[in-house]
């Protein structure tokens, strides 16, 4: 599978573009489509307490797809830091696009989905480094 990713790259600018899109979407484009109304935003499960759950399964899939796409490569560490990068810049956003505002659950939730996929990477990384 990583080298399915790794050679087909544009999986994750497909991934990137999605995101990017469906995040500075005016509204909810999901809404549109589920509820014909843009300003209702699905909710996949419950938010966390302090922490959104649709920016953590947004960004856990993102930042999946680029350590599977870059594992192997020396871009590996420019990957982690343009996802942080983007989950910032995206939120920020938020201020200026009209039916979206900043929240920092969302920007928390970004942040753990990135998190989330880089630990297991390197726990697992060091697991098979010890065989």
């Amino acid at each position: 599978m990583i080298n399915f990713f790794s050679k087909y790259k544009i999986f994750f600018y497909i991934a990137n573009f999605v995101l990017i899109f469906l995040y500075l979407f005016p509204g909810s484009l999901i809404g549109c489509f589920l509820y014909n109304d843009c300003k209702i935003q699905p909710q996949i499960t419950k938010d966390l307490s302090f922490i959104s759950a649709n920016h953590v399964y947004a960004f856990l899939l993102l930042s999946l797809i680029a350590l599977l796409t870059y594992s192997q490569s020396s871009k590996r560490k420019l990957v982690i830091y343009y996802l942080f990068f983007l989950s910032v810049i995206l939120e920020i956003l938020h201020i200026i696009i009209p039916m979206r505002s900043f929240e920092w659950s969302d920007l928390l939730g970004n942040m753990l989905g990135i998190f989330i996929v880089f630990i297991v990477y390197e726990i697992i990384k060091k697991k098979n480094y010890k065989r």
